[in-house]
């Protein structure tokens, strides 16, 4: 995309965000809207970003990328690709046609999340359009950031009520030189104190997987001490080799392809063939607990990734029994997908979170014109 192209798509951003500002009328800002399910119902005339894309600068040997907010997600992975560089948080596309300002908006990540860090941790920099039209420029293109409040971080999962996310730089890592799945049969209980216990160990596990009695874990890096890790885990544990297209299962992971995300009997187990995805008959919760947290007491299927410290629920539980739950372990819930959504979707936020919420909203978007109710009915 040519700079003059690239300016008149932002401008053409502006245009819009300005008279929706002048008229108070919402926005819903999307992009390849695969993560439309996520949060509150949207409201709000569409604000498509798409047409400002492109990556604006790589630097291999620096690790680090900047790109448009309607840049494709599958575009910077396969820019990174070539020079064996990734996104070691492993963000969740949910479909073609993601946007990289979508996986800011959302701040969701992958399986990678356990050992390299949220997205959050990867943003370096970001530009975005305020209500008023405005390009606010925040942080930078290093991690070394100091000055003032991080509020490019803080744009990672404000679901787009802050403003456009016009621009983003991240922070990339090379990609592991070996890896390997390992499974062993252990029953939930089992499965979370281990997690926790190999943990303080220097063990080279990159992600987990816990589902239907089984668990996996991935293996990354050196090749020495992948190997060592899988004759670690077989000595001790029992554990077996997974062969074949393992990267497979762990991208249905990550995708919420496999056959436990439809919702339906037979959620199989970890290591299983990844499903081609359906219709969901179960609310599914998204869980986020201390990982030493011991089991939840729930009606319905559970699958754990991240060491123990985010488990999916498929449960008809009352919503108010899922976050009484996760509150008596120190954590929270979201209705990730599918249920009653008209109490709320994320857990309710204490009178002076929300405040905070309140007062940075209104000095970006002083009119609620961004997104308004897509993270909290009233805000």
């Amino acid at each position: 995309m040519s700079d003059s192209s690239s300016q008149a798509a932002l401008a053409r951003l502006r245009e819009q965000v300005l008279a929706a500002h002048e008229a108070g009328k919402a926005l819903r800002i999307r992009g390849g809207d695969t993560k439309g399910f996520y949060g509150c119902e949207p409201r709000g005339d569409s604000l498509d970003t798409r047409e400002y894309r492109g990556i604006v600068a790589y630097e291999p040997t620096e690790l680090v990328i900047t790109a448009r907010c309607g840049t494709p997600l599958a575009e910077i992975e396969a820019a990174l690709a070539e020079k064996g560089q990734w996104l070691p948080f492993e963000p969740p596309s949910f479909g073609e046609g993601a946007t990289v300002g979508g996986m800011v908006a959302a701040g969701l990540s992958g399986p990678g999340r356990q050992s390299a860090g949220a997205v959050r941790d990867f943003v370096l920099g970001a530009a975005m359009l305020d209500a008023q039209g405005r390009a606010l420029n925040f942080g930078g293109q290093v991690m070394k950031n100091v000055a003032g409040y991080d509020v490019s971080r803080l744009l990672c999962g404000s679901l787009g009520m802050l403003g456009v996310v016009a621009e983003v730089s991240l922070k990339v890592l090379p990609r592991p030189a070996a890896t390997a799945t390992v499974s062993m049969p252990l029953d939930r209980p089992a499965a979370l104190r281990l997690l926790n216990e190999w943990a303080g160990r220097p063990l080279p596990i990159s992600a987990s997987a816990w589902l239907g009695g089984t668990l996996a874990l991935r293996l990354a890096g050196a090749r020495a001490a992948v190997d060592a890790a899988v004759a670690f885990f077989a000595r001790e544990h029992g554990a077996q080799q997974l062969d074949g297209e393992v990267h497979r299962f762990w991208a249905a992971v990550r995708e919420q392809t496999l056959p436990f995300f439809d919702g339906l009997p037979g959620a199989g187990s970890a290591g299983a063939e990844p499903g081609a995805g359906g219709a969901a008959s179960l609310p599914l919760w998204r869980v986020s607990v201390p990982s030493v947290a011991p089991p939840l007491a729930l009606p319905g299927e559970e699958l754990i990734e991240w060491g123990g410290a985010l488990r999916w629920w498929r449960s008809d539980a009352e919503p108010r029994a899922v976050r009484e739950a996760a509150a008596r372990v120190g954590g929270h819930a979201t209705l990730f997908r599918g249920g009653d959504r008209s109490a709320g979707v994320f857990a309710p936020l204490s009178p002076a979170l929300m405040a905070l919420h309140r007062r940075l909203k209104a000095e970006l978007d002083p009119k609620g014109i961004f997104n308004p109710g897509r993270m909290y009915p009233d805000l």
